[in-house]
């Protein structure tokens, strides 16, 4: 499955942290700031204190201000401009970002569409290595009678050693739909898949040079004060080691 996934965004070498990649059909700025607002609005932030920073250079000089990452309470999100009109989301959870419900709920708040990209090659060998996964889903602003506001999902993942696969929603025109009926279930929804999906939708996602375009800032929102689930912190190797990668 690695070579599968050859041209994952960075060689792969920001994960866990580039794993999944939330987007938002709106500019970084924009985002952050309804994100800030809405952080500062929920019972569990009544003791910190959020801080919207905008910082500069390359990529991967901004993801490094995520770190360390966190083993306890999220401390730092990022939202990244990109060459389009969406603009990109992680966070320094030692795990991994988790843009499911920070998208669904930023859809909502927004007004707008947003994605949550899943890559990871399938590297598993006995106990060592990461079960691969290959999704995508799409959120859309609130709709009314319904709880959820998911616009598609599509997805093929090895769930603890068995491959599966799952779509939802209304396809796209873009779609290779004709392949969700492949034999092998692993290439019902593959990276190339993926890949091309996310140009049809205007992103070139895995290019490095398609995020930080000059003259554009990325904001980094900084939690501070006393943490509700203290946890210990990690270098982004220890993440890897842990993780196996």
């Amino acid at each position: 499955m690695m070579q599968e996934m050859k041209g994952l965004l960075l060689e792969d070498r920001w994960a866990p942290v580039t794993e999944e990649i939330g987007f938002l059909e709106v500019g970084a700025e924009q985002a952050a700031q309804t994100f800030a607002t809405w952080q500062r609005g929920l019972v569990t932030s009544r003791d910190f204190t959020i801080e919207l920073l905008p910082i500069s250079g390359t990529l991967e000089q901004v993801l490094s201000r995520l770190l360390p990452l966190s083993g306890g309470e999220n401390q730092r999100y990022l939202f990244i401009p990109t060459r389009s009109t969406w603009a990109a989301y992680v966070e320094n959870q030692w795990t991994g970002t988790d843009a499911a419900s920070p998208m669904s709920v930023m859809a909502r708040k927004l007004s707008i569409r947003c994605l949550r990209v899943v890559a990871v090659p399938h590297t598993l060998r006995g106990d060592r290595g990461r079960y691969g996964s290959v999704m995508l889903d799409v959120f859309g602003p609130q709709q009314p009678g319904k709880s959820l506001n998911y616009v598609r999902s599509i997805y093929a993942a090895n769930d603890g050693g068995r491959w599966t696969f799952g779509h939802s929603g209304e396809p796209f025109p873009f779609e290779q739909v004709e392949q969700y009926q492949a034999r092998r279930v692993r290439d019902r929804f593959t990276f190339e898949m993926l890949k091309d999906y996310l140009l049809h939708l205007g992103l070139s996602s895995f290019e490095e040079d398609f995020y930080m375009p000059p003259g554009l800032s990325a904001w980094l929102i900084q939690k501070t004060g006393p943490s509700t689930t203290a946890g210990r912190e990690y270098t982004l190797e220890e993440a890897r080691a842990a993780r196996v990668l």
